[in-house]
Formats: structure tokens, C-alpha cells, sequence
């Protein structure tokens, strides 16, 4: 059968089918295609043909048939034979869908089966509703592919399709709880709710009715919640009810605090005492569950009704608990709104506004300081040590700080004036109506900042806090409230960088600051769009032997204005704006490709360095980019090093060590840099895979004339050599350096003595 191409088509009204249903489709249908072909085209061996195919087809459930160009049957097994209302095959032959069914029901199937012929393109996979719907609504994933005769001409369609009516089910459920809980996040009214969770269940299970009862706020009655499938008299008569141990259902289960399923309402003693009140509307059988709060206060009941007579099955049993739970997050919601208003707008710990009310009110303050002229004063405050003070007193003693320095402030403020707690120990201060005078600013402000300042007993400690704070005035330092905060923000942190507990008002030269500031990271966003960045290698050669077998890749910036870019400008600035991850990927993906590339121009194999940064090394799937790179490079694992700083790894050494094992088992080595500078646990380090320590430059650069880091760098060279682990000394520039490195027994060195970083072209001469 000539092949043809699989692709998925969305039917209107119809979603595309699971990939392993999709896959089982095609392959029945492919299958199909190729012996019902077969079948009609060749004119030997027909009747054993016929035998074993029927035989085949009509043991699956599945519907499968053969049309021709007129959409008349050639062909169909059992299951689509039965179900179209016939005994024997010979009386569905010949036969068009529009026979057989309503013309509307059938015309998009039709078209469908017309697009196949005319494309040759079949279709996998495509939901449809039912023709049949066998009492229930009934969905039908189906797969249409041509039928070709020997020479290729498609002369009809091959249709396999599926019953997945109880998973088309089981999605309307799944998106109908997704859309309760949305209705709860938005705050819907409960009555609206309520009837979309009714409507919901009894959609799912045909012949059910819903109920929700509301518990009265005395806790003594049911108070109708919602009932749109019952009769509207009846839900009357039960509006009101008071609940106690013998009351139907609900009344029970509200009183219980448990579920009540009643099987026979009219020979349950349950509703003994209220059975007249139901018989006029012959409800038979009521299951009620109890809605309870997240603390196991009764709410009210979640019940369902049927004419019938019976229990719930686990599926009803299932849909009544989920109800009744989603109901109770519903009413819990209701119930605390004005509280959920409350915080919405305000800090739950200071009582103060917070960040949504402030937005509001300061685009209202800066309105009316344009009509009067006088000026609005914006002030960013910081208590000062405050982690410190809540790392070493607790958590409880932190949260008492905030109070009382909120009270402090508040004390000195107007009514229209306002304080805002941003997050954590970071407060906003709102001045209006002020003169336009800085003096009357940083005075008010001052007054503020020894309030805060003064002597207070927290946790029987006497102790006094200072803050840091920067001050911007409307209009002069910013025209509208994201840049009045941005600006005070910056003058903050020159308050802290300055030595704390001071005010500081916003001026020309931070403005010129941060303007500097964001042309960099523009400059940094766009080197990386535009790939700026190049790579230069340094050579790591061994003293013994003295030939190269190594490189660290080292970072730089070729930029248009500036010329080259070294990392120490690039990497800070990549930290803050968190390019550093994308550029880190360029630096290892380029690493690779380029080590592969003297490779195979028959230089001699070298291990490639690349220098990792903590945020790369959080990534989530940092080892399968790694693992990408070498793919998409051909290079061996083996000739690629992954360089780890120490406090890289301490920063979480249970995660570190896990993920350093994963890249180990690539074939990946791994080397800690700058060794000797950060702060790693000496019981750590020889849990880590590493393979060489790198003795930072700092130590190297003063020997032979400093008698401690000669200390410090034999040290080093001894514990690595106990380890049994690889030593490489950076920054080695000179013949005495070699030389006390040699006779401590450190073998590999890299810096100005073998090499300056060149480029690659350069470096491969050095190779070669």
C-alpha cells in the first residue's frame, strides 16, 4: 500500500486524541487499508482472504469498515454492524451515512472522508461526536485513511473509530472542577457557584438531582443553598428545617457531622418523622453529605436525590465527596471576605497598608500635588540588621521589631500621610501636602528616623535599631510613582553603602547612576542577542613532560564602542540581570564545538575548562545541557571539565554532591577553582567527585616572597596529593614560582609563564 503521511487534524467540536490511542489507531486503520486493498484487487485466494480478515475485524469492539468514493459501505465488521440497526453485514453494504442517520449529524463526518480522498492525506486521531448514542452521549476517537488499489489509486476510505465516551467524560469532569475552582478564586457569588457544581454532578450522572443546604448562623436550621434540578415547592417545605439526630438526611448529617446515605426514604426511620413531606415528589432514595470548614465545622449538606431506590455506587460516592468539599471551600471563601478584603489591602502583621493600597493612593497624591503645587515626599526604609536580629532572637522577636517600629512611624505621621510595609523589614513612607522645600522634607523624615531609632526592650533585651533611608520629591526627582520608587530605592542603597543609619536625598549623580546602570544591562541584553561574545583559551601544560593538555575557556565581550570586554566586568553584570545563565550555555556549547574542531584537525586531544556560575548550576536541567552540548558537539565527555567554585558547592552540599554524581556519570570531570579562597567543609570535600583542585592565583602570585601562601600552597598540593585528587596551580608567572611549585610536588600549572588567554587561532598554533 503506498505510504502515506501522518499527521493529527482537528475536527470542529473535537479535540485531538492521546498519543498511544492515536498510535493504536493508525496502526489498525494502516492494517486495514493494506488488506482490504489487497482484498479488492487481487481476484486469487478471495475467499481465504474474506475468512481470516472477517474473522479478524468482527473480534473488535472497535468500529472498522471500508468505503467507497460515494461513502457507501464496502465493508464493516460486527461492532458497526449491530450498532447501525443491522444482523448481517449484506444489509449495511451499499449503504451511505446519510441512509442512515440525520443529515446534519453526519455531514461533518462526510466532508471529512472527502478530504482524505481528494488529499490522500489521511487523519488520525480526530474526537467526534457519536451518531449512536446507545441512551447516553457517546464520543468517538476516529482514524480515516485512503484505500489504494494496486496502481496506487485511492478508490475510498479505511475508518477504524473507538468508543471514549468515559474518558471524554472523565476530561468534562476535570474541566469542570477546574472551572469551580476558578469561579472560587474570582469570588463568584455563591449562589452561582452552587448551581454550576449542581449542574456539574448531575450532568455526570444522569437521574440524579443536587442539593445544597446552608447551615443557619444560630447552627440550628438548613436554609436552601441551591436545588435547580428540584421541585421548587419541595425545596420551600425543606427551607428552614432544624437539624437533630432524626431528620431525613440532611437534617442527620448536619447534626452528625458525617454522611447519611439513605437507601429508601420510605423505610428509612431516618425520615420516619418527615417521609409525608417527601412522597408527593417520589424521591426515593437521598444521599447527603455533610459540607464541613477546614477546621470541622459543619457548613451545610451537599445531597443528591433519585427516584430510585438504592445506594451510592464509588463513583457517585466519590462525586458527593468532591462536592461537598469544594462546596465548603466556596462558603469558607464567602465568609471571610471582608477579612480577605482586609488583607488585600493591608500587612497582616503591622495592620499597615501594603503595596496595592499604596499604588492606588500615590497615583491619587501626585494628581493633587500638580493642581497645588506642593510637593509629595517618597521615602524607602530599611531597618538596619534586621536579619541578624531575627536569625539570633527568633522570628517572634522579629515580628514584634516590625510592630513596634510601625507604631513608631505611624506616631509621627499625619492621617493623610501614609506608611506602607512593602515585604520583610522594607517600609514605604507617603508625605503630601509638604511645601516645596527639601529642608521640611528631610526634617520630617529625620523625625521619623529617630523615632525608629529610639531605646526598646524586645524580649526583656534592651537594644536600639537605626535605619537606612532614601528620600525623592515630586516633582523634581521623578514624574510619576515607578520612578519616584525607583529612584528612592536607589537612594536607599546608597544610604546603606555609605555605612547605614543615615538619610540620603535622591541627587544628579545617583540619577546618572542608574541611568549608567541600565544602559549596561540594555548593552549586555543586546551583546547576547546580536553574539558579541567570544571565547579565548588559556593553556594548562604539565612541568614534567611540558606539553599542553589542557585549556580553560575564558569569557569575553567584543564590544563595538569599548573594544574587548575582560569577565570581570561582564560576569557581575550578567549575575545581576540573570543573563548569566544564557550566557553561560553559550560559553559551554561553544567550548565544546570548539574543542572538537582542533580535534578533527588532527591536533593533539585536549580537556576543555569551563567555568560554571551558581545560578547555571541550580538550573533544574543544568546536566542535561550538558549532556546536549557534548551531543550537538560530537565532543567525548572525557575532554570536557566542568569548574566549580567552593562556594558554588556549600551554598547546598546535599544538592551539590547529587548533582556533581549525574555529571560525573556522563564521563564529565570536575575541578574546584579557586581552591583555598571559599569556605569548604574538609568532611565535604571528600564526598566530591572532583577530579583536580585548582590553587587560586591570590596564593601564587606573591610566592617565593611570602612564606604564607607558600604555607598555604604546600598545604594544598599535600592535602590534594592524600586525596589522591589533581592539582593545578593558577596564575603562575614566573621561574621561582615553577620552581617551589615542582619541588611541592604540583606538576600542572597555567598562567603567564606557559601563555596568555589567545584566541583560538592562536591557540591551536600553540597545539600544533
Amino acid at each position: 500500500m503506498t505510504k502515506t503521511l501522518d499527521y493529527s487534524r482537528r475536527d470542529s467540536g473535537a479535540n485531538v486524541a492521546s498519543n498511544d490511542d492515536t498510535q493504536r489507531l493508525m496502526a489498525a486503520g494502516q492494517r486495514l487499508a493494506a488488506e482490504v486493498s489487497r482484498l479488492f484487487t487481487s481476484q486469487t485466494d478471495i475467499a481465504d482472504r474474506h475468512y481470516w480478515l472477517e474473522t479478524m475485524v468482527n473480534h473488535v469492539p472497535d468500529y472498522i469498515y471500508a468505503k467507497d468514493l460515494e461513502g457507501r459501505f464496502l465493508i464493516a465488521n460486527r461492532a458497526t454492524v449491530i450498532d447501525n440497526g443491522f444482523t448481517e453485514m449484506e444489509e449495511l453494504v451499499g449503504k451511505t451515512d446519510y441512509d442512515l442517520h440525520p443529515h446534519d449529524m453526519v455531514a461533518k463526518t462526510v466532508e471529512a472522508e472527502r478530504q482524505v480522498i481528494e488529499t490522500g492525506s489521511p487523519i488520525f486521531g480526530m474526537e467526534e461526536r457519536a451518531f449512536i448514542d446507545k441512551g447516553y452521549e457517546r464520543w468517538l476517537m476516529t482514524s480515516k485513511v485512503p484505500l489504494r488499489n494496486k496502481q496506487g489509486v485511492t478508490i475510498g476510505i479505511v475508518g477504524v473509530s473507538r468508543d471514549i465516551s468515559d474518558r471524554k467524560k472523565a476530561e468534562r469532569l476535570m474541566l469542570g472542577q477546574a472551572r469551580l475552582l476558578e469561579m472560587i478564586a474570582t469570588g463568584t457569588p455563591l449562589d452561582k457557584f452552587f448551581n454550576e457544581l449542581i449542574l456539574l454532578i448531575e450532568a455526570h450522572l444522569p437521574g440524579i438531582i443536587g442539593s445544597i443546604l446552608l447551615l443557619s448562623e444560630d447552627g440550628r436550621h438548613l436554609l436552601t443553598g441551591a436545588a435547580p434540578g428540584l421541585d421548587d415547592a419541595y425545596c420551600a417545605a425543606v427551607h428552614g428545617t432544624a437539624i437533630g439526630p432524626k431528620v431525613g438526611s440532611c437534617g442527620t448529617a448536619a447534626w452528625r457531622g458525617e454522611p447519611v446515605f439513605v437507601a429508601d426514604i420510605q423505610s428509612d426511620p431516618l425520615w420516619e418523622d418527615v417521609a409525608d413531606l417527601v412522597r408527593p415528589f417520589g424521591y426515593r432514595s437521598c444521599w447527603s453529605m455533610p459540607i464541613m470548614s477546614y477546621h470541622g465545622k459543619v457548613l451545610g449538606t451537599f445531597a443528591l436525590y433519585s427516584h430510585k431506590v438504592g445506594l451510592p455506587s464509588a463513583e457517585q460516592n466519590e462525586l458527593i465527596s468532591m462536592a461537598a468539599h469544594l462546596a465548603g471551600i466556596a462558603i469558607e471563601r464567602q465568609q471571610s471576605e471582608e477579612r480577605i478584603q482586609f488583607m488585600a489591602h493591608h500587612d497582616a502583621l503591622t495592620g499597615l497598608p501594603n503595596r496595592v493600597l499604596f499604588d492606588s493612593c500615590v497615583a491619587t497624591a501626585l494628581q493633587q500635588a500638580r493642581i497645588t503645587g506642593q510637593w509629595v515626599a517618597l521615602a524607602f526604609l530599611d531597618l538596619d540588621n534586621f536579619k541578624l536580629i531575627n536569625d539570633t532572637m527568633g522570628h517572634h522577636a522579629g515580628d514584634e521589631l516590625l510592630r513596634i517600629a510601625a507604631g513608631r512611624m505611624l506616631a509621627c505621621v499625619r492621617k493623610s500621610d501614609m506608611i506602607v510595609r512593602v515585604g520583610g523589614d522594607e517600609f514605604i513612607i507617603l508625605l503630601t501636602g509638604l511645601p516645596p522645600d527639601s529642608g521640611v522634607v528631610t526634617s520630617r523624615l529625620e523625625t521619623i528616623r529617630a523615632a525608629i531609632g529610639a531605646p526598646l526592650v524586645l524580649s526583656g533585651r534592651s537594644l536600639q535599631v537605626s535605619c537606612s533611608m532614601g528620600v525623592v520629591c515630586y516633582p523634581d526627582h521623578g514624574q510619576t510613582a515607578t520612578e519616584l520608587l525607583a529612584n528612592a530605592d536607589s537612594a536607599m542603597y546608597r544610604a546603606k553603602e555609605v555605612g547605614r543609619n543615615n538619610l540620603q536625598l535622591f541627587d544628579a549623580e545617583m540619577a546618572a547612576k542608574v541611568r549608567a546602570k541600565l544602559r549596561r544591562h540594555e548593552e549586555l541584553r543586546d551583546a547576547v542577542a546580536r553574539g558579541e561574545f567570544v571565547l579565548h583559551y588559556q593553556p594548562e601544560m604539565n612541568l614534567n613532560t611540558g606539553r599542553i593538555f589542557g585549556a580553560e575557556s575564558l569569557l569575553r565581550w567584543q564590544h563595538p564602542e569599548r573594544g574587548l570586554v575582560s569577565p570581570a566586568d561582564i560576569i557581575p553584570l550578567a549575575e545581576e540581570t540573570g543573563l548569566i545563565v544564557p550566557i553561560g550555555d553559550w560559553v559551554l556549547n561553544e567550548a565544546c564545538r570548539q574543542n572538537k574542531a582542533w580535534q578533527d584537525e588532527g591536533l593533539p586531544p585536549i580537556v576543555i575548562s569551563v567555568n560554571v556560575s551558581a545560578r547555571q548550576f541550580r538550573e533544574r536541567n543544568w546536566v542535561s545541557r550538558v549532556a546536549e552540548a557534548l551531543e550537538e558537539s560530537g565532543l567525548e565527555a572525557r575532554y570536557l571539565e566542568l569548574e566549580l567554585t567552593e562556594s558554588l558547592i556549600m551554598q547546598d552540599v546535599g544538592a551539590a554532591i547529587a548533582t556533581m554524581h549525574e555529571l560525573q556519570e556522563l564521563g564529565v570531570h570536575l575541578a574546584i577553582d579557586d581552591f583555598g579562597t571559599g569556605y569548604s567543609s574538609l568532611s565535604a570535600l571528600k564526598s566530591f567527585p572532583v577530579r583536580r583542585l585548582k590553587i587560586d592565583r591570590s596564593f601564587v602570585q606573591h610566592i617565593p616572597g611570602d612564606a604564607d601562601d607558600m604555607a598555604i600552597t604546600g598545604a594544598i598540593i599535600s592535602l590534594a596529593q592524600k586525596l589522591q585528587i589533581a592539582v593545578i596551580a593558577e596564575g603562575v608567572e614566573t621561574q621561582a614560582q615553577v620552581d617551589f611549585l615542582r619541588a611541592s610536588g604540583c606538576h600542572d600549572v597555567q598562567g603567564y609563564f606557559v601563555s596568555r588567554p589567545v584566541k583560538p587561532g592562536a591557540f591551536a598554533a600553540l597545539l600544533a
